[in-house]
């Protein structure tokens, strides 16, 4: 073996002298110097892959907001709104429950359907909290009669007695790693409590002699509501998710090497992408936010802000203190504070279609509004939640991306 050349060794050693004297130079006054250009590269790379990062965990978010800007600019035309309100609200939601389906075995679904409990804790929060909150907000802010429109006000009122979202809460439960079958089980027992609930509170809380609701139209039947919400969601959400439970049940694997393995199951999200867009596209067409002021705007997206984070930290807290499972806590915690547009918008065409349609139209600006909170609130949550939900479990953090 050969023996080092002694000057070669004297080199190597000032070199990893002069490297580590590098890292801890520092001027006259004492002070670091700034690092090397190789340490500023690895510093802005990490900010990089940083980026890229929130950019693939959080599509589902850039993407809502592009459509927006998207609907903001060019809508369907007049005519063509009522067809292509029928068809995504159908085949949108449709999609969404057959992929629930499809991928969520029966006995778990069933175990959680029943939970009779369970669904009295989430249901009484979901209509009679969140209408009980919303009702008192509308009534403080219309102690200033100049202050707010007053069909903003009673939007406000609707809201909160609408049934929680129809797909939305599931979809972002299990990008949070919560029950997923326990949400779609609250979520089908909401929407089939929805039309029986919603018009009894909203007529109870309007019913009350204010001058923000001496405008409103009497309500005398309900048959024009249970039948256009019970065939909607007998065509659009039990008949596509019984057909997704049978195919799950004759072919399990078929399924989760569809769904799961190939991520088909990620069509889900771009349905519920196209059902906010054409949301936005109706309320941009109808021309709802160009005739209120931009205080009225600005105060209608506090409120749609306030109220969703009061009634998410209010469900995550009592779900936890009570059902004591981390996963049950997160489902309920998207079921309880969102609210769905399917329902609430055809639901104040019925109650309220006597109105003018401008009146109609800022009626329906705050659900439409608090679409657009609803899903950056809960899309940014998931990532608190999914570490939460770890260290409550204490595993190490699955994110689903």
């Amino acid at each position: 073996m050969s023996v080092p050349d002694e000057n070669q060794v004297t080199r190597e050693t000032n070199q990893t002298s002069e490297s580590e004297n590098s890292k801890n130079i520092k001027d006259q006054n004492g002070d670091h110097v700034a690092p090397s250009t190789p340490q500023k590269r690895t510093m802005l790379k990490q900010c990089a892959q940083h980026i890229l990062w929130f950019i693939k965990d959080q599509w589902f978010l850039i993407t809502m907001l592009f459509l927006i800007l998207i609907a903001s600019q060019a809508q369907v035309p007049p005519q063509d709104q009522a067809l292509k309100q029928t068809v995504i609200n159908y085949l949108c939601v449709a999609i969404i429950f057959f992929i629930n389906g499809c991928t969520i075995p029966t006995k778990i679904l069933c175990d959680n359907l029943s939970r009779w409990k369970v669904h009295i804790f989430v249901q009484t929060q979901s209509y009679l909290l969140t209408s009980a909150i919303s009702f008192g907000v509308a009534s403080a802010t219309a102690v200033n009669k100049t202050f707010m429109d007053a069909d903003l006000l009673v939007g406000v009122i609707v809201l909160g007695c609408l049934p929680t979202a129809i797909a939305f809460n599931v979809v972002m439960t299990r990008k949070a790693n919560g029950n997923a079958p326990l949400a779609l089980s609250q979520t089908t027992i909401s929407n089939l409590l929805g039309p029986f609930l919603s018009p009894a509170l909203i007529q109870m809380y309007t019913s009350v002699d204010t001058w923000y609701t001496a405008h409103l139209p009497s309500i005398s039947s309900y048959a024009e509501i249970y039948r256009r919400v019970f065939k909607s969601l007998g065509l659009s959400v039990f008949l596509p998710l019984a057909v997704g439970q049978i195919l799950q049940t004759l072919f399990p694997k078929a399924c989760n090497k569809v769904f799961v393995q190939y991520k088909l199951n990620k069509i889900g999200s771009l349905a519920l992408l196209i059902l906010i867009w054409q949301t936005y596209d109706e309320a941009f067409a109808s021309h709802a936010f160009s005739t209120l002021p931009a205080s009225n705007i600005v105060c209608i997206v506090f409120f749609a802000i306030a109220l969703f984070l009061l009634w998410f930290v209010v469900a995550l807290v009592t779900a936890k203190l009570w059902l004591r499972v981390p996963t049950d806590a997160i489902a309920v915690a998207f079921v309880v504070p969102t609210k769905t547009p399917a329902v609430g918008l055809p639901l104040t065409q019925v109650l309220f279609g006597e109105l003018q349609p401008a009146q109609l139209a800022r009626l329906r600006v705050q659900t439409v509004v608090f679409q657009a909170v609803q899903v950056a609130c809960c899309s940014l949550l998931t990532l608190w939640l999914r570490r939460w939900g770890a260290g409550e479990r204490g595993e190490e953090e699955e994110e689903e991306v």
